[in-house]
C-alpha cells in the first residue's frame, strides 16, 4: 500500500472561469418585504456580500499557499484514495493524533492547530497530527457503492493510522468525527486508546435495571427534568437536544438539513452541485447558526473569529471538489444505518475527554455521559461554537494538550 505525497491544486482555468460566470450572472431567490432575519434561512444581505467577496476579491492560491505548507498524502484504503495531512512531531515524547471533522466542513476546519499542537511549546503535549479528507470530502474519493456510513469510515480511519504507522494513537472528533470516533473507539480499543470530542452522543439515563442499580439518583435526575424541564433541573443551556429523533423538526428548528439530506441527497445535490451561490448560502446558515457570536448575532453572517477569507476556502474547497454531495449522502447512509445505534447506546471504555464550548448546537448533562463513557476529562470554555479549531484555536489547542498530558501522567499512552 504506496503512500503518496500530494499538493493542494490550482484551480484548472475553465472551471476557474466557469466559477465567477456563476457568481457574476447569479439569480437571487424572492424575500418577505420585511426583514426577518435568520428566520427562514440565509438572508440575501448575508449571502450577496460574500458572493461578490467570492467573485472579485478571494484568492484561492493565496490559500493554496498556506494549506501546501503542510505534507499531503494519499493512499488507497478499501478501493478509495484518502487524502490526509501528515505533520510528525520532533518531540520524542509526542502522541499520535487523528483529527476528523463532519460537515459542512473539512480538513480546513483545523488549520490555526496544526503547529501548535505539533510543536508543543513550553513544556505543553506534542503531537503527531494526522488530518484526513473523509471519504467524499475534500480530496479524498466518494463512496462508491451504498452503505458508506460512519462504521466503514472508522475502518478506513483505523486502517489510515496503521498504515501511516500509528499502531496506538488518540481520536479527537467533532460533528461526524464524533460519532466516526466513539465507533472507534468502542470497537478498536486496541488501536485508539483514548477520544476526545466536543459534540459526544449518547442515550440518557433511562430507568433500566441497569442504571437503576449503577446510577440512580443519575435516573431520578433525569425523570425529574422529563416533568419539570432540563433548564430547571440541571441548569439554563446545560442540555440542549436535537429532538427526539434523527430529524425532529417540529422540536428542533436546525432539524430541517437533516431531513432533507438523510432522505434525498440526490436532489439536493443538483442545486449544490451547479449553484456556487447555493452552495455558498446553504454553508453559511451552518457557519452563521453553529458558531458562538458574542455580540450582534443577527446582524452578522460569520463571528468574528472566522474571517470570510477562512469561510470561502472552505466553501471552495467543496467547489474545486464537487463533494457536497457525497458529504451529504453520509446523511442519508446514517439514517438509514441500523449499526450507527450502537455508536449512541453502547459504553466506551477507554479514557474520554468532552469539551463543550459555549456555543455548541448539543449538549448532554455530564452525568447522562458518565453513564456510558469512561470520563477522565471535562471542560465547559467560555466561547466557541460547532468549530473549536476554528473559532477559538487557543482554547482549543489547551484543551487537546491539556487532555494529552493527563493521559502521559496515567501512562495511558
Amino acid at each position: 500500500m504506496s503512500i503518496e505525497p500530494f499538493e493542494i491544486p490550482s484551480i484548472p482555468t475553465e472551471r476557474l472561469a466557469l466559477l465567477k460566470e456563476k457568481l457574476k450572472n447569479a439569480e437571487y431567490p424572492n424575500e418577505l418585504e420585511k426583514d426577518v432575519g435568520w428566520t427562514y434561512g440565509a438572508p440575501r444581505w448575508a449571502v450577496e456580500p460574500l458572493v461578490n467577496t467570492w467573485l472579485n476579491d478571494y484568492d484561492w492560491e493565496k490559500s493554496r499557499a498556506e494549506m501546501n505548507r503542510w505534507h499531503h498524502y494519499k493512499v488507497t484504503i478499501q478501493g478509495l484514495r484518502i487524502h490526509f495531512i501528515h505533520e510528525p512531531s520532533n518531540n520524542p515524547d509526542s502522541i499520535p493524533l487523528l483529527l476528523i471533522n463532519g460537515w459542512p466542513s473539512n480538513f480546513y476546519e483545523y488549520h490555526k492547530i496544526i503547529e501548535p499542537l505539533r510543536d508543543g511549546k513550553n513544556g505543553a503535549q506534542a503531537f503527531h497530527v494526522v488530518i484526513p479528507s473523509l471519504p467524499g470530502y475534500g480530496f479524498s474519493d466518494p463512496p462508491k457503492v451504498p452503505g458508506h456510513g460512519a462504521v466503514k469510515n472508522g475502518e478506513i480511519m483505523n486502517e489510515l493510522m496503521t498504515t501511516i504507522g500509528y499502531n496506538e494513537y488518540v481520536i479527537h472528533g467533532s460533528d461526524w468525527g464524533s460519532i466516526i470516533g466513539k465507533w472507534m473507539a468502542i470497537n478498536l480499543p486496541s488501536h485508539c486508546k483514548a477520544y476526545h470530542t466536543v459534540m459526544p452522543v449518547c442515550i440518557p439515563p433511562l430507568p433500566t435495571p441497569k442504571n437503576l442499580f449503577s446510577h440512580p439518583l443519575t435516573v431520578l435526575k433525569f425523570l425529574a427534568s422529563i416533568a419539570l424541564g432540563f433548564d430547571k433541573v440541571y441548569g439554563e443551556g446545560r442540555v440542549i437536544l436535537m429532538g427526539r429523533s434523527f430529524a425532529d423538526v417540529e422540536n428542533d428548528r436546525e432539524a430541517g438539513y437533516r431531513a432533507i439530506q438523510g432522505t434525498r441527497p440526490y436532489t439536493l445535490a443538483y442545486g449544490l452541485t451547479d449553484s456556487p451561490v447555493g452552495l455558498l448560502s446553504w454553508m453559511l446558515e451552518k457557519f452563521h447558526n453553529w458558531t458562538y457570536h458574542s455580540d450582534s448575532k443577527d446582524s452578522q453572517p460569520l463571528p468574528e473569529t472566522v474571517t470570510t477569507n477562512e469561510f470561502l476556502t472552505q466553501v471552495t474547497i467543496y467547489w474545486l471538489t464537487n463533494t457536497m454531495a457525497p458529504s451529504t449522502r453520509l446523511y442519508y447512509e446514517a439514517f438509514n444505518d441500523k449499526i450507527m445505534a450502537q455508536a449512541v447506546a453502547d459504553h466506551v471504555k477507554i479514557p474520554t475527554g468532552v469539551s463543550y464550548y459555549k456555543g455548541e448546537i448539543t449538549k448532554l448533562a455530564r452525568e447522562w455521559l458518565e453513564t456510558t463513557m469512561n470520563i477522565i476529562y471535562f471542560t465547559e470554555p467560555s466561547a466557541g461554537g460547532h468549530f473549536p479549531a476554528l473559532e477559538v484555536s487557543d482554547l482549543f489547542v489547551d484543551d487537546i494538550q491539556r487532555f494529552g498530558k493527563l493521559l502521559k501522567t496515567k501512562e495511558i499512552v
